[in-house]
């Protein structure tokens, strides 16, 4: 009985030396903590924005006449060049037309020259006293007369010759064709829909972005924010030729708030097509970011916060104002300046005005920490 009670308090002996050792190596410990300066790097902010995909030039050819179509000459999908021939509508009645009108023309001429003879004849009997003044007025009268219906009727002949020309409809600019939907023998009223064209060699991409982001955009272009951007397919793939940001509307819509920005691509491979869509990525680069680490920073609501030490050691609150979240890392542009120290961690350990026993890590160190 006595060895067990002699057991018994050597073991209850030694759990209160072991407990008081933890205590005093705890205490011992207890306010060192690990700070750190910010990190000063490149930071990207990369943006995505909805956008839709326009060739350079995509219009609509529209017969100009009445007639059926008697010849189709190309192909949907087909590329074709400035002038190349597309549609050929039947003009049999314009061309009759324009025969009838060069008939009148004529007439008109030679009634010209008729009177011009009278005219000639009048002013020499009005030489020798036969006519009246009057009479010589009345025969330059009737020659202004007969001018006037030349001039008429050889502007009938032009409109006549141009409803002829009509009747061959040819491609307003390199481009591909695209749906057609009159074929050969079909019989279309002026302007009805023959096809569109469309000139792809080059896209824009129109894409809204806020009233923040339009004037971060303008505000800062020159200071890192670079107008040339990157497309993203429908797919998810990077389409591999950048763009430039060229304009934007002049006004926001009242509606959404919004205003739409224009980026060039060049598309030599004719992949992007018209009414495509994608996503306009545009990368700005903050070439000396304050970067805080996330684990330095804890919320009370809403707000971010974050731990700085005085010149004594002791914690002082201070509130960021962060510009971006990227990985780990917080980027800021009020509330910390470089030269800072912060409290890496432990920030659910302390509050604020307490004093601590500081322990600089270097930068090194906090990105090792970090990706562990």
């Amino acid at each position: 009985m006595k060895n067990y009670i002699l057991i018994t308090a050597i073991a209850l002996f030694a759990v209160s030396c072991s407990k008081d050792k933890q205590r005093e190596t705890d205490q011992a410990g207890e306010d060192k903590f690990p700070v750190a300066h910010p990190i000063i790097k490149p930071a990207n902010n990369r943006s995505e924005f909805v956008a839709e995909i326009n060739a350079k030039q995509n219009v609509e050819i529209r017969s100009k006449i009445r007639g059926f179509v008697e010849k189709v000459l190309v192909d949907e999908g087909q590329f074709v060049k400035n002038g190349q021939l597309l549609f050929s509508v039947s003009n049999t009645l314009h061309q009759q037309e324009l025969a009838k009108t060069q008939a009148q023309v004529k007439i008109a001429e030679a009634e010209l020259k008729a009177i011009k003879l009278e005219l000639e004849n009048s002013k020499n009997l009005f030489d020798k006293n036969i006519i009246s003044k009057a009479e010589l007025d009345l025969a330059s009268a009737r020659v202004e007369a007969a001018n006037a219906k030349v001039a008429e009727t050889r502007s009938e002949e032009e409109r006549a010759r141009l409803n002829v020309s009509f009747s061959q409809i040819r491609a307003p600019f390199d481009g591909i064709i695209n749906r057609i939907p009159n074929k050969a023998g079909s019989l279309v009223e002026e302007g009805a829909l023959l096809t569109t064209i469309s000139n792809n060699a080059e896209v824009y991409t129109y894409f809204n972005v806020s009233e923040k982001d339009y004037l971060d955009f303008v505000l800062n272009e020159g200071e890192g924010v670079a107008s040339e951007v990157t497309l993203s397919l429908a797919n998810g793939m990077e389409y591999p030729y950048k763009g430039r940001i060229e304009t934007s509307e002049s006004e926001f819509d009242r509606n959404t708030g919004n205003i739409a920005f224009r980026a060039r691509f060049p598309n030599p491979e004719r992949l992007l097509k018209h009414g495509g869509s994608g996503k306009v990525i545009l990368d700005n680069t903050i070439p000396d970011a304050i970067h805080v680490p996330q684990r330095s920073t804890f919320e009370v609501q809403d707000k971010l916060y974050v731990y700085v030490l005085d010149a004594e050691n002791v914690l002082q609150q201070r509130t960021l104002q962060p510009v971006m979240r990227v990985p780990h890392y917080y980027i800021v542009d009020d509330g910390i300046a470089p030269g800072d120290r912060i409290l890496f961690e432990g920030v659910q350990n302390v509050k604020a005005g307490q004093k601590i026993t500081a322990q600089l890590i270097s930068r090194e160190e906090v990105e090792k920490r970090i990706n562990r």
